[in-house]
């Protein structure tokens, strides 16, 4: 696939900034990106830390996790990097990741769930789409294992 370049003359997939939530999310996305043949590809995972709220799982097993994924990752892209945050907002912890790893797209696969679901957790697509400041790949569901 040719890849097109922005208005700044920057590659859109030149480096594309992949959140993962776990391994097989991170296998399936990969996968899923694997066609569109970014040139760099960073994958990020956002441990959630409480602020002031108890964690959502222990540090040490969210940073296992990320291992994990990483190397789901890795699978399909073998030199792709990695790049943790700890942040309660995960939307923000993407946006300011974009900047730390000089990514120039974000690409992800939606995790589904019913809309009440979304609405109750807050529906991070909806916030990637509306607030990046680069642009963002909502990749396919279909045909990627899950």
């Amino acid at each position: 696939m040719t890849n097109t370049g922005d208005s700044d003359g920057q590659n859109l997939l030149g480096h594309v900034l992949v959140p993962v939530a776990n391994e097989a999310d991170a296998l399936a996305t990969a996968r899923t990106l694997e066609p569109y043949d970014p040139e760099r590809v960073t994958a990020l995972h956002v441990v959630e830390k409480g602020e002031g709220v108890p964690d959502k799982t222990p540090v040490e097993q969210s940073e296992e996790l990320a291992a994990e994924s990483y190397a789901a990752v890795r699978t399909v892209f073998p030199d792709a990097g990695d790049h943790t945050a700890y942040a309660r907002d995960v939307a923000g912890a993407i946006f300011d990741a974009v900047d730390e790893v000089d990514a120039t797209a974000i690409a992800y696969r939606s995790r589904g769930g019913n809309r009440l679901f979304r609405f109750l957790s807050g529906d991070i697509s909806l916030e990637l789409v509306t607030e990046s400041h680069v642009p963002v790949v909502a990749l396919p569901r279909d045909g990627s294992p899950d």
